[in-house]
């Protein structure tokens, strides 16, 4: 998406829009974006790296260890003198390929990479545990410390308990050590632990099916995300009762946080790295007066509390956005905020590809109210919306539905 990058002291800037709801044209569709400020290269921290590699059979097929193979190739070439790589296998058990190197020694590190092979079962627990050991080892005060791993998931020897393998991600974290999990290959891939994984050892999870996508991930999102801006960042949106009687967050079920715990600073939220964009569907039914829940901290439209005078609301307002986090070195949280407005228009093609995006999501999962829509609406929709799209990834959005509509005529 095309989002502004924020302009003041706030690291975040907010990007919202409202149009029809193309499923249920009574309705309206709310789009919440945000927009992490980026950093330039030659600005980010140095880096020490530790790339956890799944060796194990599982891993033997084109879309898996030769595509994290060439993956991590183009991520050599942009390592610095002031960076350290290290590289670490695991299947029956763990092994140290390259020990943490510099990265400006990029015909060392590659060389290590040509090496990897894939042969039998996995014990991710040992790989992970001298994984960490290496990045304390290397430990760089102020700087980026991560374990990146590439896998498909399927652990099946050793510690292969959700929760133990938590627990090391977890202890990692309270050492300012995160982790980053980047899934490959479809079948097999256990994506409910690689989420899981990553959320408690605040990072983020990348799903890389091709080498388009591996391109994009190592190229852009990884170096950009390696670099946490703000912690404990959480997002609520309340909605007017005057204009919204009802509303709907479209996914993000395994995200959902309590309305009280929005201003409490003790709850641990996600964390946030450079350039990271986050967006949200809301499918609302206008009009209506619906009451709202106490005990959210301050609320906007509440009968109970009486603005500010120099607080007016506009009549025709459906939301109010707020979002708070905390800059890296603090514990205590800053608010911001921006209102939602009325429909204007048909939406943007960056708003209207969301939403066929959102309804090919919702027919996959057969999800209440798209009973009646179909696949041939979404590349419809998409197809309309893909605008310019030079890297081709809107496009290749649309093959996609095309493929599954020719698998299920």
């Amino acid at each position: 998406w095309n989002y502004p990058q924020p302009t003041g002291e706030d690291p975040f800037a907010f990007a919202t829009e409202t149009g029809p709801c193309p499923w249920n044209p009574g309705n309206r569709l709310i789009r919440v974006g945000i927009q992490a400020r980026s950093i330039p290269a030659s600005e980010r921290p140095a880096a020490n790296l530790v790339f956890l590699v799944d060796v194990s059979g599982s891993m033997d097929q084109p879309e898996k260890l030769p595509l994290v193979k060439r993956s991590l190739a183009l991520l050599v070439e942009a390592m610095e003198a002031r960076d350290r790589v290290a590289l670490v296998v695991y299947a029956g058990s763990e092994g140290v390929v390259l020990p943490s190197s510099s990265g400006q020694d990029h015909k060392r590190i590659q060389e290590a990479i040509d090496r990897l092979g894939a042969g039998g079962s996995t014990n991710g627990g040992a790989g992970i545990k001298r994984a960490y050991e290496l990045a304390r080892e290397q430990f760089i005060e102020g700087g980026v410390n991560r374990v990146i791993l590439c896998t498909d998931g399927d652990f099946n020897v050793g510690v292969t308990g959700t929760e133990e393998l938590v627990s090391l991600v977890e202890s990692g974290s309270k050492d300012r050590i995160f982790l980053n999990v980047l899934g490959f290959g479809q079948d097999n891939l256990n994506d409910a632990m690689l989420e899981e994984l990553t959320n408690r050892g605040n990072g983020n999870y990348f799903f890389i099916d091709g080498f388009r996508e591996a391109r994009k991930v190592f190229l852009g999102d990884l170096m950009g995300t390696l670099v946490t801006i703000a912690k404990d960042v959480k997002i609520q949106v309340e909605f007017n009762p005057a204009t919204v009687s009802q509303y709907r967050l479209i996914g993000y079920a395994n995200r959902q946080l309590k309305d009280e715990d929005f201003a409490n600073d003790e709850i641990d939220a996600g964390e946030v790295g450079a350039g990271h964009r986050v967006t949200a569907l809301y499918e609302v039914v206008p009009q209506g007066a619906a009451g709202a829940a106490d005990g959210t901290g301050e609320l906007r439209y509440q009968p109970n509390r009486v603005a500010a005078p120099e607080q007016t609301i506009p009549g025709d307002e459906l939301a109010h956005v707020k979002l708070r986090y905390k800059r890296p070195e603090e514990d205590r949280s800053i608010l911001m905020g921006t209102p939602i407005g009325p429909v204007k228009g048909k939406g943007s093609e960056d708003f209207r590809f969301a939403s066929a995006v959102a309804l090919f999501a919702m027919i996959l999962r057969e999800d209440e109210g798209v009973e009646r829509s179909t696949l041939s609406q979404v590349v419809e929709l998409a197809t309309a919306a893909k605008g310019a799209d030079p890297e081709g990834y809107r496009a290749e959005f649309v093959d996609v539905v095309r493929q599954l509509m020719g698998a299920n005529p």
